[in-house]
């Protein structure tokens, strides 16, 4: 049996709306909403090609934390996954007819209607693939923006444009992109993450109940509020788990490190330097559960969370890793200082700097852009002595071990085991900006005439310019007129399970 709609299309008993959903349909049609004559139709407009959800994710790029940046990015991601799928199968799968607008008050009526089949909801998928992929990274933003993508999907009922089962179909839809979305991203960093060939450590301890783990925590630090530190109680039940953050971080890591028989840490790559540094000290092996906001020695050294940690721990998988180290370092002692990624003196200290000093104040995104302004136009090299030979240098970069990619920030490492330092220059003269982008453009080339690559065992450092900063490990604070880079090939024992464990991700 087959009937038309007032718009002349064929429609079957498969394109119909089901009785309750146009029920429904009339109940909001006929009942008056104090202000949503005002506001509905109009927040359902502003969401219109998603631009509702890209000023939205604009201004949190702009004006938010990394962890904020980074939950817009998957919002948007989760959103065009939405809405790609919906406009390529959902539409032409249920050739579903437009609502009857005959008992909808023509003042909520769209000036302009759709075209398009009516089922699912457009709106509703965008909205709630936007809201579900930020929330899934950053929660109290999702939860911010989750009753505004409420909101849109009910205008398209409110305004006559769908029924509610489109809507509930297109909500679903992109919540289903949402979590599609961290699966993929998920995918990819597993995929990036290919464990090096460090040389295993015979005799790490096995702790299958965690007794003997201490798990220091820093609350401040990138994702570690929600890094899945749930899994680490429930698998290893007699860890202890310390709670921390600000000044008593490296002090509480001390204090776990010499009481523990495997010191834990989760935080980001500050974080994880410090408590590389106190196991170091202490002569404890080091387990480190991924909970800050980029992680990029866990990333480098095959971790992508706590289960793989978890597992190692468990079953007394670990590796040998080098650890860099300048001496004398930051501490008014002279003792030296130790990174596990990398080391720099120049543009990205100065930087550093003043993003950490204006931060505060103008939030992360602001602060940044005006950093980099600052430094590529009022900064003057930094004229000092490497291995005894005067040098004028934008940047002296140096990594423990071998980074791969071009230029003077290259992006990952293969292996934590060589025992070598990458150490990268990009030489004074002319301004920053040029020099950089210029010794970015140098592609593999080892040496050019603004930019050399080479490795290392140690690097003596002189004659530096009283109040030149340095970074480590995303860390500032003073160089030292005077020091020593050098690395210390398998200094420390870390947990990380097993290549093949790693490859399948049991």
């Amino acid at each position: 049996m087959t009937t038309e709609t007032p718009h002349g299309t064929p429609l079957t008993w498969r394109h119909a709306p089901a009785v309750w959903d146009r029920t429904l349909f009339d109940v909001v049609a006929r009942r008056h909403w104090p202000g949503g004559d005002r506001v509905l139709p109009r927040l359902g407009r502003a969401a219109n090609h998603g631009l509702l959800w890209g000023g939205t994710a604009a201004a949190l790029a702009m004006f938010g934390s990394a962890t904020a940046r980074r939950a817009a990015l998957r919002g948007m991601a989760s959103l065009a996954l939405a809405s790609g799928t919906i406009n390529t199968v959902g539409k032409w799968s249920v050739r579903r007819p437009r609502p009857v607008l005959d008992g909808v008050p023509a003042v909520r009526q769209l000036a302009t209607q759709p075209m398009t089949t009516s089922f699912p909801s457009g709106h509703a998928a965008s909205a709630f693939a936007f809201a579900a992929g930020l929330a899934l990274d950053h929660p109290g933003w999702g939860v911010a923006v989750a009753p505004v993508a409420a909101l849109v999907a009910f205008s398209r009922v409110y305004t006559g444009v769908h029924y509610p089962s489109d809507v509930l179909a297109g909500a679903a839809l992109g919540v289903a992109a949402g979590f599609g979305v961290r699966r993929l991203t998920r995918v990819a960093e597993r995929a990036r993450v290919l464990p090096g060939d460090e040389r295993p450590a015979a005799g790490a301890p096995a702790l299958p109940d965690g007794a003997g783990l201490v798990v220091v925590v820093n609350t401040a630090s990138g994702t570690a509020a929600t890094a899945g530190l749930d899994s680490v109680r429930t698998a290893l039940p007699r860890a202890e788990v310390v709670e921390c953050a600000g000044p008593e971080l490296t002090t509480e890591l001390a204090a776990a490190a010499r009481r523990a028989t495997v010191l834990g840490v989760c935080g980001g790559d500050g974080t994880v330097n410090a408590a590389a540094t106190a196991a170091l000290r202490t002569g404890v092996p080091l387990a480190v559960f991924p909970g800050g906001t980029l992680n990029h020695f866990a990333l480098d050294f095959g971790l992508t969370g706590p289960e793989d940690t978890v597992r190692a721990v468990a079953a007394g998988q670990a590796v040998r890793v080098g650890l860099g180290r300048f001496a004398p370092g930051p501490e008014p002692d002279g003792a030296p200082g130790y990174f596990l990624n990398t080391f720099s003196i120049g543009v990205y200290p100065e930087l550093l700097g003043y993003r950490l000093r204006w931060t505060p104040r103008i939030g992360s995104g602001p602060a940044a852009l005006l950093a980099a302004g600052r430094v590529l136009r009022a900064q003057r090299p930094v004229r000092l002595r490497l291995a005894g030979r005067p040098r004028a240098v934008w940047l002296l970069f140096a990594g423990n071990g071998t980074y791969h990619g071009t230029g003077p920030a290259p992006r990952r490492r293969l292996s934590l085991g060589e025992g070598l330092l990458d150490v990268r220059l990009v030489y004074g003269g002319g301004r920053p900006g040029p020099r950089l982008l210029a010794a970015a453009a140098a592609g593999p080339l080892s040496r050019s005439p603004v930019h050399t690559a080479t490795r290392l065992r140690s690097l003596r450092v002189s004659e530096v310019p009283e109040g030149t900063p340095l970074a480590y490990d995303g860390e500032f604070a003073p160089a030292p007129r005077a020091f020593v880079l050098d690395q210390l090939p398998d200094a420390l024992v870390v947990y990380r399970p097993e290549r093949s464990d790693l490859a399948t991700g049991r």
